[in-house]
């Protein structure tokens, strides 16, 4: 584990109960980043996400993968202290349901960038399967800052 979550805190602005992702493996600033979530049965949403039969949301999953993303980016110089907001969601396919006792490899790959706006690639596993996978769009932006972008 390189990142444990106090860490991971010190890069992306998010915090618990909205905070997806648990450690980062590895990372490279501006260009990948690799994260796990360990999916536990007391995590909040599993109280209506479905009584009996829990089911992590893939909403969630998806943020997991944009937080993992935003620790590629927000980890540069340039970009400490800032957010990355979601742009859009392309090409998303959810494959495998997500419960309790998973855990999520989450892995996020930049593959363009251009000023504010870049595209990272994501694909969340369980045990080597594809749960999700898709693309998706961020923007940097102050903390605070409202934007408005074209992607």
């Amino acid at each position: 584990m390189l990142l444990d979550k106090e860490e991971i805190k010190k890069i992306i602005p998010q915090r618990e109960p909205f905070l997806m992702i648990d450690e980062v493996e590895e990372y490279t600033p501006g260009e990948s980043a690799i994260a796990y979530k360990h999916v536990n049965e007391s995590e909040y949403y599993f109280k209506g996400h479905f009584p009996g039969n829990p089911i992590m949301p893939g909403v969630l999953i998806v943020e997991a993968l944009a937080q993992t993303g935003a620790v590629a980016i927000l980890s540069m110089e340039e970009n400490k202290g800032k957010n990355a907001l979601f742009g859009g969601i392309d090409k998303l396919r959810f494959k495998k349901q997500v419960i309790p006792g998973d855990t999520l490899k989450l892995e996020v790959k930049i593959i363009k960038r251009k000023g504010p706006i870049g595209i990272g690639e994501a694909i969340a596993t369980v045990n080597g399967k594809v749960a999700v996978k898709g693309e998706l769009t961020f923007a940097v932006v102050r903390q605070g800052g409202q934007s408005s972008f074209v992607s």
